[in-house]
């Protein structure tokens, strides 16, 4: 669960109850794709036939999570029996088909194997931090992040948010644990995206390394901006934080559970992992306030 965290300012109202936000979330509720649609959408419970409510709330959270159902047609199949269709096309009018008809064509076969392809679901978590006023999104991709949230805004009727930024630069503080200079609540991890300034397009990974050896930090120091670093933050979270504020690779530290630990409800484990997962992401977000200035 959270893999990865894009973060929002929210500016709107938010339901008061979880019932309430349960019932707005129902307005756009999960409906499995049709046989000749090729994509559907929709909120679905977090504990899937667990709990009949959209939303979760615990500890000034509360948990959403959205369904992406979509037929899946191989791009082999498709021009295997394009060919077919446009020899037929071939045989039937003496000439080869124009751009538009094979257009035409190709959709015409795309119609009818539809209803016969396989379908597949993706699940994108989400969470509000009331205190903060901060909404999640489980995916570190911009394009994917939108079509979530404005799922949610056709759930609520309207949503405002923006991304998360701080008052002062990101970079500032990345370059700071960086160079070991940082707070002491964060360390550099073993992974590292730095980028051309002069450019904005050139860069150099790292993965794997020890980031603190003089030839490593020696890009830095001759100009080469950190994009995203690898950190540990406080001996129990590790991640990628973005210069765009964006958390990746975000992992509690020895969260592991042995199964003899692990209750036999499944709502039960869902409630437990989501409390400690949003503990730490304000503790986390609190530290970053910390060290710069505050949310902007």
């Amino acid at each position: 669960m959270f893999r990865n965290l894009r973060l929002y300012r929210l500016h709107s109202d938010w339901p008061q109850q979880e019932d309430d936000l349960s019932q707005k979330l129902y307005n756009v509720e999960f409906k499995p794709c049709g046989a000749y649609a090729e994509r559907s959408m929709g909120w679905e419970a977090p504990a899937a036939d667990h709990s009949e409510s959209l939303a979760r709330r615990l500890a000034g959270a509360d948990l959403f999570r959205l369904r992406t159902q979509s037929r899946v047609l191989p791009a082999a199949a498709v021009n295997e029996a394009l060919e077919e269709r446009i020899e037929e096309f071939r045989q039937r009018s003496q000439r080869d088909p124009s751009r538009k008809e094979k257009r035409d064509l190709k959709e015409e076969v795309e119609s009818q194997l539809r209803p016969r392809a396989l379908v597949k679901s993706d699940r994108t978590w989400g969470f509000c931090l009331h205190s903060e006023k901060l909404i999640a999104v489980d995916t570190a991709s911009e394009p994917e992040a939108e079509r979530f949230l404005e799922a949610l805004r056709g759930a609520l009727g309207s949503l405002q948010v923006t991304p998360l930024a701080f008052k002062e630069p990101v970079s500032r503080l990345l370059n700071q644990i960086f160079l070991g200079g940082g707070p002491t609540s964060f360390r550099s991890g073993d992974e590292c995206r730095m980028v051309d300034p002069s450019t904005g397009k050139s860069s150099v990974n790292w993965l794997g390394i020890d980031l603190g050896d003089p030839s490593v930090q020696k890009h830095v120091r001759d100009g080469l901006k950190i994009d995203r670093l690898g950190v540990e933050f406080d001996s129990v979270v590790t991640c990628v934080i973005g210069q765009d504020a964006v958390i990746r690779k975000f992992k509690l530290v020895g969260a592991s559970v042995d199964d003899d630990e692990v209750d036999d409800d499944p709502l039960a484990n869902l409630d437990a992992e989501f409390t400690v997962v949003t503990g730490m992401v304000k503790r986390l977000l609190g530290a970053l306030k910390k060290q710069l200035g505050g949310y902007d």
